[in-house]
């Protein structure tokens, strides 16, 4: 069964787009380059001057050395395409703070977006649920406001599918992508596919957690089945996780930039802040 969230009652359309644009903003303020692109341009050659050519442009190294006129040639780094993984999983809906960690994970995934298409950069989203929500890269800010009002609706029995459909989007990927996932990690075969999605694309993982999690070593949502029917259902309970600090550990020795979301605490000015001190700024082309 599908519900819409009480979280997201308060906001009508116009102004979760708001809050969502506003995060965005948050993410590019004060910066000239871009967290998720290349900018600017990029030197390819120099080649002998020709009638025509801008002085500008002149290299005065290589005409020094050579005692001929020759000329910088620039090409413009390609636009890296952007993936927006976010976990739909029942787990996600864990709260015992104001927001869970869904609500959060829709808002940065919303935020992450528009600040994508802001610099120009396509931009494509996938559900790791049961639900079959993939969007391609794209710069249709029309076709990401569907998508995310789409996500505004919750279905209470999802399991986790991040590894499979990791493993089922990554063949798919023409060339180097920046993906960014927002999920709890709670899906025991995401690790080995990140690790191999690293070696390949820049990869960002923003884990969600709640407060609840962190008393409790090991404390989550599990997939249980009732023993007279078989029907499976969700239950709050222990399941097996790697602890936080090796999978922190983990995550960075395969290149992986880790941020926790916990969402008991401000989220926008440390995005903004994860996102300068990882180095991001620099990535783009390549």
């Amino acid at each position: 069964m599908e519900a819409f969230l009480d979280q997201f009652e308060t906001l009508d359309n116009r102004q979760f787009e708001i809050a969502i644009k506003r995060l965005a903003d948050d993410l590019s303020y004060g910066t000239d380059a871009s967290p998720f692109v290349g900018s600017g341009v990029e030197y390819v050659q120099s080649r002998p001057y020709q009638p025509g050519d801008s002085v500008r442009s002149i290299d005065w190294h290589v005409t020094a050395r050579t005692g001929k006129h020759f000329v910088k040639e620039f090409e413009a780094p390609k636009r890296m395409p952007a993936y927006i993984v976010v976990d739909t999983s029942a787990s996600m809906m864990l709260s015992t703070t104001k927001h869970s960690k869904y609500f959060w994970a829709v808002h940065v995934a919303g935020g992450l977006a528009l600040a994508c298409l802001d610099r120009v950069s396509p931009v494509g989203v996938l559900t790791v649920g049961d639900r079959q929500l993939h969007m391609k890269p794209s710069l249709s800010k029309q076709q990401i406001l569907q998508w995310l009002t789409k996500l505004r609706r919750y279905r209470f029995d999802e399991p986790t599918t991040l590894g499979r459909r990791l493993t089922e989007l990554l063949p798919s990927l023409g060339s180097r992508t920046l993906i960014m996932v927002i999920s709890d990690l709670h899906d025991p075969d995401a690790l080995s596919v990140l690790k191999y999605a690293g070696q390949k694309h820049d990869c960002v993982v923003l884990q969600t957690r709640d407060p609840a999690e962190v008393a409790v070593r090991g404390v989550g949502f599990v997939r249980v089945g009732e023993s007279e029917t078989g029907k499976g259902t969700f239950g709050w309970g222990i399941h097996p996780v790697l602890d936080q600090d090796g999978l922190t550990q983990t995550l960075r020795r395969a290149g992986i930039d880790h941020m926790l979301l916990d969402t008991d605490q401000p989220i926008a000015h440390r995005l903004r802040d994860f996102f300068k001190s990882r180095g991001l700024l620099g990535k783009g082309a390549r």
